[in-house]
């Protein structure tokens, strides 16, 4: 007799879907614990820019991996792996379903796809592409590596430089390693997962009005502490949605109205991007939920789709 494998929700999309509240509705009806899949709610530094869950919603169920790690730590998605299966872990040893719920794509891909055990790369070669201006190494990358030339935008910076001393470092290309994964979970769980992707002007509304509330909410004040720790402005903390906007505006560099405009529009282009991976990235039978969660008929719906047995 094959043994039944344990479930596993997945509830992913932009940011200002509704994957919170339905997260929440899902661990009210089948007994769950909620963990964060946002890489920015990993942050304790964040927790109102990252609009993560407040005390209310958190009292309503289990939740882990909010607010876990210090803005000075990076957190890789490897790392991120790491802590969620360990909290997948502990919500089975409480006879709880794990509820993953989340918009940062390589993360969930990182935990259930596994990730390419790419030996660690050489420093001066490492040094020296990142010394090196992108048009220049995106040439390199047509010569050395051209299918990852071919798949990257020439603009990528950040993944050219990578592709590109992977395979100068380890005389293999990136797909070599890619095709190698290790450390996935996702064929020994049960998934029930969905997409949210309401519509887009839905979006946009929601992200605009959500900004205003952290700002009244005491999104500056949270700004304005981690200014206050000096901390490297490339670290995933700084580059945060909401934070460098904000930060110019305490810094007297902008105005208030101009500071809330520039993280509106870049939370929009921020969910219009999660919306195009959501949309083309996960496989194609992973079911897409296009209705806004606006009304209790929505989420009933969405509930009915996913629910796993606990």
């Amino acid at each position: 007799m094959v043994k039944a494998k344990p479930p596993l929700a997945l509830i992913a999309g932009p940011t200002a879907s509704g994957k919170s509240e339905l997260a929440l509705r899902l661990a009210e009806k089948v007994g769950g614990m909620v963990i964060n899949a946002d890489s920015a709610q990993i942050y304790r530094d964040l927790s109102i820019v990252a609009a993560s869950p407040d005390a209310d919603e958190k009292a309503r169920a289990p939740h882990r991996l909010y607010g876990v790690r210090d803005g000075a730590e990076p957190c890789s998605a490897a790392d991120w792996a790491t802590l969620a299966k360990e909290a997948i872990a502990e919500a089975r040893e409480d006879g709880l379903t794990p509820i993953l719920v989340g918009g940062t794509g390589l993360y969930l891909r990182t935990l259930l796809d596994g990730i390419a055990p790419v030996p660690d790369i050489e420093s001066d070669i490492r040094e020296a592409i990142r010394a090196t201006d992108t048009a220049t190494n995106y040439a390199a990358l047509r010569n050395e590596d051209s299918a990852a030339a071919e798949r990257l935008n020439a603009g990528d910076t950040t993944r050219i430089a990578r592709a590109l001393e992977v395979v100068r470092s380890t005389g293999k290309p990136l797909s070599y390693w890619q095709a190698r994964k290790e450390g996935g979970i996702g064929d020994q769980v049960e998934l029930h997962v969905i997409i949210l992707t309401p519509p887009r002007d839905w979006l946009a509304e929601r992200c605009d009005r959500r900004f205003v509330k952290m700002v009244d909410e005491g999104a500056l004040d949270e700004v304005q502490t981690l200014l206050d720790r000096k901390l490297d402005p490339a670290l995933p903390v700084m580059r945060a949605i909401g934070v460098p906007e904000l930060a110019a505006y305490l810094s007297g560099d902008t105005s208030l109205d101009e500071a809330i405009a520039a993280g509106q529009l870049s939370t929009r282009q921020y969910m219009k991007r999660q919306y195009t991976w959501f949309r083309n990235q996960p496989p194609a039978h992973w079911p897409r939920f296009e209705q806004p969660l606006d009304d209790e008929a929505a989420l009933a719906e969405a509930l009915a789709q996913l629910t796993p047995s606990a």
